[in-house]
């Protein structure tokens, strides 16, 4: 932030930062793996963290929530002056499973510093996303010039299963103006990025059988079908050698590409080289990407075919269920696969999982994102790059589904270096203090608006 004059909110911010730094490294510890039942009481320990966080940081009310036998959730209050809007900031405090501790250079709960980034589960995603908001409302002295409902949910890892029980039980407590997602990457450690589409989720379970009990295999191996070779094929059948999805009516990708539908300016186009550069380094030599097309082009397309049946409002892409069912389809051809002697007679079951979630496309219009791209901008030092991701985030289409008035900002608080959800997971710590001054520009710019 050396690049910014001192002002009495730079000052608030750089003073903040030290204990959230010290508070992430708290969180990090706790392994919140609500995806493993083992660690459904560390997911627990770690909501109670969150919610004791937020009593500290001046929130005037703080509930821990669940529905539905789900995860637990943290919502905590902090009012704003009279007349100002109302901001909801969402993270999440559970993690992904470690993929095993001893692949980890130092041990994946016990927060570690190397060459400026913090390493540990959780570090990026998404606690330093938790600690980023309670460092801001610490920044105002948990009196922020707007209101704001923190909402830090708990299983956002797994799906977001029992999401649409939470918000309907706790619809008047999360209804707001704006929400902010600090959940994404931005593309490089000092160019900020806006998330503007994520792809959707289905969860099915595949099972083939192909005999009626177990045979030796050292006797009818070769002659007698296997249902591990047919699922293999069954699975293969749904992409082409190429890398294109191959189901019938389903799209493949949703990931937006801002600039096949509006020039950028000169800084701009520098800073997505920029960003451009730090995707690079993170594939493998000689790693080709998939599909006849390149992923720029195929984004590009894809936001084309949705600009052309857009409605006026944020819009989705392919609605999940439709998805869910042509993944059924697309399995059952396990029974024709191009398995030969191998797949006769196969028999496939296909059943729908818990886990689902809409894809979805943002409109970037519009007076707040404006103010986002102002205050990001100014805290980076570069100009905000727009882009497409091919993850998914369950609560985005679902909260706008819930509450449509509200616009959605989704932010970044990793890096292309990140690792998120791999071995040895990490946090850019200057950058982490460039995402805390830009949400705190943005939350006195919204209030000024």
């Amino acid at each position: 932030m050396s690049h910014l004059p001192a002002t009495p909110l730079t000052d608030a911010v750089n003073g903040a930062l030290p204990a959230a730094r010290a508070d992430l490294e708290r969180l990090v510890r706790i392994p919140s793996i609500w995806a493993d039942p083992a660690h459904a009481d560390d997911t627990r320990r770690s909501a109670e963290a969150v919610a004791d966080l937020a009593r500290g940081a001046g929130a005037a009310d703080v509930r821990v929530v669940a529905a539905d036998g789900g995860a637990p959730a943290v919502i905590a209050h902090f009012p704003g002056p009279e007349g100002t809007p109302t901001v909801l900031l969402y993270a999440h405090h559970d993690v992904q499973p470690t993929g095993g501790d001893d692949q980890w250079t130092t041990p994946p709960f016990e927060p570690s510093e190397r060459d400026g980034r913090l390493y540990g589960r959780g570090a990026a995603d998404d606690k330093a996303g938790v600690m980023a908001h309670l460092a801001v409302l610490r920044a105002f002295g948990g009196r922020p010039p707007v209101g704001v409902t923190l909402f830090i949910e708990g299983e956002e890892e797994s799906g977001s299963p029992t999401l649409t029980a939470l918000l309907r039980e706790h619809h008047e407590l999360l209804t707001c103006d704006v929400i902010v997602i600090a959940d994404a990457s931005n593309p490089a450690v000092d160019v900020p990025g806006l998330t503007t589409s994520l792809r959707g989720l289905v969860d099915v379970t595949i099972e083939v059988a192909m005999l009626e009990q177990p045979v030796h295999s050292g006797v009818y191996g070769g002659p007698v079908g296997d249902a591990l070779t047919a699922l293999v094929h069954a699975l293969a059948s749904l992409h082409t050698p190429e890398g294109e999805v191959a189901v019938p009516g389903l799209v493949h990708g949703s990931s937006a590409a801002p600039d096949a539908t509006r020039p950028a300016s000169a800084p701009t186009r520098a800073a997505r080289r920029r960003a451009a550069a730090g995707q690079r380094h993170r594939a493998g030599a000689g790693v080709a990407e998939a599909g006849r097309r390149g992923a720029r082009d195929r984004r590009a397309a894809r936001r084309r075919r949705l600009e052309r049946a857009a409605p006026p409002r944020p819009r989705g892409g392919q609605h999940a269920d439709r998805a869910r069912r042509q993944h059924r389809e697309g399995a059952a051809r396990a029974r024709r696969a191009p398995g030969g002697q191998r797949a006769v007679g196969a028999r496939v079951t296909v059943t729908p999982g818990r886990g689902i979630a809409e894809p979805y496309s943002l409109e970037s219009t519009g007076s707040v994102y404006d103010a986002a791209r102002r205050t990001f901008t100014q805290a980076f030092g570069n100009p905000v790059v727009e882009t497409g991701i091919g993850g998914s985030i369950p609560f985005i289409a679902e909260f706008a589904r819930v509450f449509p008035g509200a616009t959605v900002l989704v932010t970044g608080v990793g890096d292309p270096a990140s690792r998120w959800h791999g071995i040895d997971e990490s946090l850019d710590l200057a950058m982490f203090a460039r995402v805390v001054l830009a949400e705190a520009l943005l939350l006195a710019d919204l209030a000024g608006s």
